[in-house]
């Protein structure tokens, strides 16, 4: 699926969906996009089968669950095999995200969280022993995150255009 694929009915549900995925019927996005509800779920079965849609999942706040740290962990990885240690990286306890970077020398983003140091140092090591170079490390203090504004319906034009002013 291209971008060209996606019409603005799509882009609304995608908006909705981020907004609060959990919450939001498909009745309700419906009523957004002045489209029926069986529209609304049909059009959610494709995106999910087509990978646009990769799942659902919740927004934890992990100092209020009792694991206050989170690392950012840049690592440098051979070009070649960077893409094929991300599901070993997920696998190591602690690590909650893998982003691939394609620009600069630190090719691996690694997100970690923990109680303490004691459960992020282990897991640099991994890294270390996977043959990565741990290149950085950044202590966050908050992360937040927002849906795409650009898949919401109020900012768009009708020709499904950039962003109106």
């Amino acid at each position: 699926m291209t971008d060209g694929d996606i019409d603005d009915v799509d882009r609304a549900i995608l908006y909705a969906l981020q907004e609060d995925a959990r919450n939001m019927s498909s009745g309700d996005i419906a009523e957004r996009t002045d489209t029926s509800d069986s529209t609304v779920r049909k059009r959610i079965q494709r995106l999910e089968s087509e990978d646009v849609i990769k799942g659902y999942s919740a927004s934890v706040d992990y100092q209020k669950s009792g694991y206050p740290l989170r690392m950012l962990i840049y690592c440098t990885a051979s070009i070649p095999d960077r893409g094929d240690l991300i599901a070993d990286v997920l696998a190591i306890d602690g690590v909650v995200s893998v982003q691939e970077l394609v620009t600069g020398e630190q090719n691996l983003l690694v997100t970690v969280v923990g109680e303490s140091d004691d459960d992020i140092t282990p897991v640099a090591q991994e890294l270390l022993d996977m043959g990565l170079t741990v290149a950085d490390e950044v202590l966050v203090r908050t992360h937040e995150t927002t849906p795409f504004g650009r898949f919401d319906p109020e900012k768009r034009t009708s020709d499904g255009g950039e962003p109106n002013e």
